[in-house]
């Protein structure tokens, strides 16, 4: 008798050691944080965790006290209007600073354990960016002008997330943000792949700090979890297309979706580009028509597609919908990628309809753009680190 309840006391204790082991002790972030929609009086910081979980972001300022000096600012993620969202993707938008300012910050994370059907919720113990060691993350504010603007773009690295790594650790310091400028990732067959393939390496690289801007490339409709491409991201339109503006510096961002016609067996019956493209089209002509956009000095447009009068229909499309609008527009320049090679097409009609540049990024390679008022200087460099192409635009 004694044995047999020592047996049953011992695999009760076994079950209870293998449960608290199982059981999470706190959530960890995975992806991130990076920022997005970055202002002269906020941003957005994204970031996922391990595990269900909900989230905020702690800011105080740069002026040399600890963190924990005093209480600091709490934002939460609002995207629950009122109630904290539950899950493993976190969008927390801070708000009410001043403009070129430096701010720390660090984001807060609860691990949601349980959530039974009266409301009562379960956590694991807190977690976060660990301030002690002096890991909060810095960010800083738009400035009203600039008189240059810094930026890098990658595109077409279609998931080689190693290849990424070597050409992003060859970035300069003083970069303003960073674009990708589509086809990241090969398809998104499940949503994970766009965490492991391209965006962890992009946040890391990037250090929570500088912004980091995106559009859709082709291949990111394709695969199962193609719709959830835009949880990862944040747009000040809640669209893969948007316009934001760094000062004088203009910028649009397009997207030409598919690139070969909706019915192509391709796609498995489940694309329907041309409307979303069409409404893409009123939006972008209100875009044009605002003040913001006309009294920029200077314009500048990415798209994944470079448009061409008689290419496949992705791009032909691109040239009825999206470049007859911008031709009005006093377009300095469009930045594309998709045919994996260097390409700049003058405005002269020899490729497409538009009547400003397009420049064609390769595909593993790093383009860095300097701006003013007076020109767009752009180099190219591959895995090498290789200077592979340079060009000037010199605007009016």
């Amino acid at each position: 008798m004694k044995k047999t309840f020592l047996a049953i006391v011992l695999v009760i204790s076994s079950l209870c050691l293998v449960n608290a082991q199982q059981k999470p002790v706190r959530a960890k972030a995975l992806c991130g944080p990076y920022v997005q929609c970055v202002s002269e009086t906020g941003f957005t910081v994204i970031w996922t965790t391990d595990m269900d979980a909900i989230a905020w972001v702690e800011v105080a300022p740069n002026d040399g006290t600890h963190f924990y000096n005093k209480e600091r600012d709490k934002y939460y993620d609002a995207r629950g209007n009122g109630v904290f969202p539950i899950g493993k993707i976190h969008k927390v938008v801070v708000e009410g600073l001043e403009p070129g300012t430096t701010y720390r910050y660090r984001i807060m994370n609860k691990g949601v354990t349980a959530y039974n059907g009266s409301g009562n919720v379960e956590y694991t113990k807190g977690s976060g960016t660990d301030v002690h060691r002096g890991s909060a993350f810095e960010i800083t504010t738009l400035k009203k002008d600039y008189e240059t603007l810094r930026f890098d773009i990658f595109n077409d690295i279609h998931g080689k997330d190693s290849l990424f790594r070597t050409i992003l650790a060859g970035a300069r310091d003083n970069r303003d943000f960073v674009f990708l400028n589509g086809d990241m990732t090969s398809n998104i067959s499940k949503e994970e792949l766009i965490a492991s393939m391209y965006l962890n390496s992009a946040a890391k690289s990037l250090n929570g700090g500088v912004p980091m801007f995106a559009s859709r490339g082709n291949h990111e409709l394709r695969g199962r979890d193609a719709i959830k491409w835009l949880d990862y991201f944040s747009t000040p339109t809640g669209t893969p297309y948007y316009s934001f503006s760094f000062g004088k510096f203009f910028f649009i961002v397009l997207d030409a979706c598919e690139d070969k016609p909706d019915s192509d067996i391709e796609y498995s019956g489940i694309v329907a580009s041309r409307p979303y493209v069409q409404r893409q089209s009123r939006w972008l002509k209100e875009v044009l028509a605002s003040e913001e956009c006309k009294n920029a000095e200077v314009r500048i447009v990415f798209c994944h597609v470079p448009p061409e009068t008689n290419g496949w229909y992705g791009a032909a499309q691109m040239c009825e919908l999206l470049v007859e609008p911008l031709n009005e527009a006093d377009i300095d320049a469009m930045f594309c990628g998709h045919i994996h090679r260097w390409r700049v097409a003058k405005p002269d009609g020899s490729i497409s309809n538009a009547n400003f540049p397009v420049i064609c990024n390769p595909n593993m390679q790093r383009m860095e753009v300097t701006a003013t008022n007076k020109s767009i200087q752009i180099s190219t460099f591959d895995t090498n680190g290789k200077n592979t192409n340079n060009h000037t635009i010199t605007l009016k």
